[in-house]
């Protein structure tokens, strides 16, 4: 499918990220905790070893800090066995932070997913579309940029739906946006008004190339259960102009729609067994 990656507009709902975001930050802390512990026993075993070293090879001494050797080397040992198990018992704790941050970063991208794209066709939903077209409409206005909206719905959906079933609806709604996303550059946006429409926000595009872009679903034909359906449309749509809002160009673009699906008159979708 269309592969933009616009982000996420202002004012977009996190989903989670900011809980994500403060475990991330709890991580980090315990992360410099634990090895800053480290560290210190580290040290702490090292200076024992080096000084235990001096007093059994170079003074010949019996006694450490005191302490009987054997003794002292029992301690060191302790020591050793408490930083060993207070680095297994942090890794552990790291470990479980680290789990339940990976569960709320997937339900966080479901979230994601479920407010940005259609679930059935995989392609952007309209809430979406809304804010992109927003964003769009005040970039042209800034900066002087062509932006076409166009509203594309399929003819005699219902039709088909009602002589083939819902699977079959289903099916052509989900080939027909792939080939849909196939037809518009990356910098476009392709996304699922509602129901059997459909809308495209093509940027940077002058109104003679909008035949060219359509002219490629021309004669599609989706196959279905071994049946072809011959599938067509009605486009309606409107080239942004300075002081356009985003209501007047939907309107717009709607009424056209509409006057072609009038003017069309499509007769009841032809079904043909392929040969």
């Amino acid at each position: 499918m269309n592969t933009n990656s616009t982000p996420l507009f202002q004012g977009e709902p996190d989903y989670g990220v900011a809980d994500i975001q403060a475990n991330l930050r709890k991580l980090e802390r315990r992360d410099l905790w634990v090895w800053s512990n480290a560290a210190i026993i580290i040290l702490s075993l090292t200076a024992a070893i080096v000084s235990l070293t001096v007093s059994l090879y170079l003074k010949g001494e019996k006694a450490f800090l005191g302490l009987d050797l054997k003794l002292a080397l029992r301690a060191l040992v302790l020591l050793v066995l408490i930083f060993t198990c207070q680095m297994i018992y942090q890794h552990l704790r790291m470990r479980k932070i680290q789990r339940a941050l990976a569960e709320q970063q997937i339900q966080a991208e479901v979230f994601r997913r479920l407010a940005m794209f259609d679930p059935l066709t995989g392609l952007y939903n309209r809430r979406f579309a809304e804010q992109r077209l927003r964003s769009e409409i005040a970039r042209s206005e800034r900066r002087g940029l062509s932006l076409i909206v166009v509203l594309v719905d399929l003819n005699d959906f219902k039709q088909i739906n009602d002589e083939h079933g819902h699977l079959a609806g289903d099916h052509v709604l989900k080939e027909f946006a792939k080939y849909l996303s196939r037809s518009t550059r990356g910098s476009d946006l392709a996304a699922r008004w509602g129901g059997d429409e459909f809308i495209l926000l093509l940027l940077d595009c002058e109104v003679n190339q909008l035949s060219l872009i359509l002219s490629r679903l021309d004669g599609l034909q989706i196959e279905f259960q071994g049946k072809v359906l011959l599938i067509t449309f009605s486009v309606g749509w409107k080239a942004y102009e300075p002081g356009d809002q985003f209501d007047e160009l939907i309107e717009e673009a709607d009424r056209h729609l509409y006057e072609h699906k009038a003017a069309a008159k499509t007769p009841r979708t032809p079904v043909t067994t392929p040969a």
